[in-house]
């Protein structure tokens, strides 16, 4: 059984962004750079898979520059099998990462799809999504839990009234969510081991995908920053302060 694991670098959580001068976009200069927290989680999610439920090969991709390398890496270090690099130096929009992807799946025949519910870059939380559309595959989003059985993969999932469970026939799309797992350190044996593990290079061109921009950003701009709170003497003072504001009655 085989499972296919998309992972994305992107600015470190950690990281405090900042905004090119010109307002055309995030500075990414020499800045700390890392696998998105949620992909982090779908490959530990993947290895847990393997080590229990009888997956058998975990191939990670990423799609970006030749730096997405280092990401890889890090997965293989985790516990991936082997990887794909489909290079592309222009960011490739959520739709086109779908129809690459989609291409791969067609190509490495994965039971399962597991990937990070969005990119913590652009929040966009639609890859998984237009990925099941295109391959027409079932699919389950913000998953808290997974379960893993003969042609069968039981999902537990994260809505707005709490949680429910859904019952998916293989292959299948799975976005993960933060409650899922907490992923595994790799150690300096796997780190070294994962140098000599495969990963393969490929362009759009190889699959025949156009990933032309289809939008424009005009603008980026810091969010404006908080004022100062104000220091209230009692509760009465308070209250008179929300009334004046319109916030209480």
């Amino acid at each position: 059984m085989r499972v296919l694991v998309p992972v994305k670098r992107v600015l470190d959580y950690n990281v405090k962004p900042r905004v090119k001068a010109d307002g055309t976009g995030v500075d990414l200069a020499n800045v700390k750079m890392s696998m998105n927290p949620f992909d982090e989680i779908a490959v530990e999610e993947a290895i847990r898979l393997k080590e229990k439920a009888g997956v058998t090969e975990i191939v990670v991709v990423s799609i970006g520059e030749q730096k997405a390398q280092e990401t890889l890496r890090t997965a293989l270090a985790m516990g991936a099998d082997r990887a794909i690099l489909i290079v592309s130096e222009d960011k490739v929009e959520p739709l086109g990462v779908a129809k690459l992807l989609a291409k791969i799946v067609e190509e490495e025949k994965p039971d399962l799809v597991i990937l990070g519910k969005q990119a913590i870059d652009d929040d966009n939380n639609q890859t998984g999504q237009m990925l099941a559309g295109l391959l027409g595959r079932g699919q389950a989003t913000f998953a808290s839990k997974v379960e893993l059985s003969p042609g069968t993969v039981v999902v537990t999932r994260e809505v707005d009234g709490g949680a429910e469970t859904e019952s998916l026939p293989l292959p299948a799309i799975i976005t993960v969510d933060l409650r899922l797992n907490e992923p595994r350190y790799a150690s300096l044996p796997n780190i070294m081991k994962a140098k000599s593990k495969p990963l393969a290079q490929k362009t759009p061109a190889d699959y025949g995908v156009d990933v032309s921009p289809r939008l424009t950003t005009l603008k980026v701009v810091e969010p404006p920053k908080r004022s100062a709170g104000i220091k209230v003497a009692d509760v009465d003072e308070l209250v008179a302060k929300l009334k004046a504001m319109g916030v209480a009655k």
